[in-house]
């Protein structure tokens, strides 16, 4: 199981202190120090069974800046998303954990990670 964090957040940091209380097993990536790759997010999306639309934080300033609420939500769009993630790692939903069993969850909540520990 790995789990995609940013440490100055508070829901990967509870994320972390339950899977620690759990004694999971685990692998941290800090997200932004160690830059998924535009491959990754796509394979990350695949697991999710989500869009890269689904995942982009809109409300950061990075996001307002490059105007991504009004960018399609479309197939053709895709590519596009995927990029500015790749780009600007800031924008992407945190904390993600990716299963065992090959899924992954956007894991915001101690059920969410609690799910994926079962997975």
């Amino acid at each position: 199981m790995e789990i995609w964090i940013n440490p100055a957040c508070s829901k990967c940091r509870s994320a972390l202190h339950l899977l620690d209380e759990e004694g999971a097993s685990y692998t941290v990536r800090r997200y932004l120090e160690e830059v998924p790759t535009p491959d990754e997010i796509r394979e990350v999306l695949g697991r999710l069974g989500l869009e890269p639309w689904d995942i982009t934080r809109t409300q950061e300033a990075v996001a307002k800046e490059l105007g991504v609420k009004d960018w399609p939500r479309d197939e053709a769009s895709r590519d596009r998303w995927i990029a500015a993630l790749a780009e600007h790692p800031k924008l992407i939903q945190r904390p993600i954990i990716t299963a065992e069993d090959g899924t992954a969850v956007v894991a915001r909540t101690d059920e969410a990670v609690r799910d994926a520990m079962g997975r």
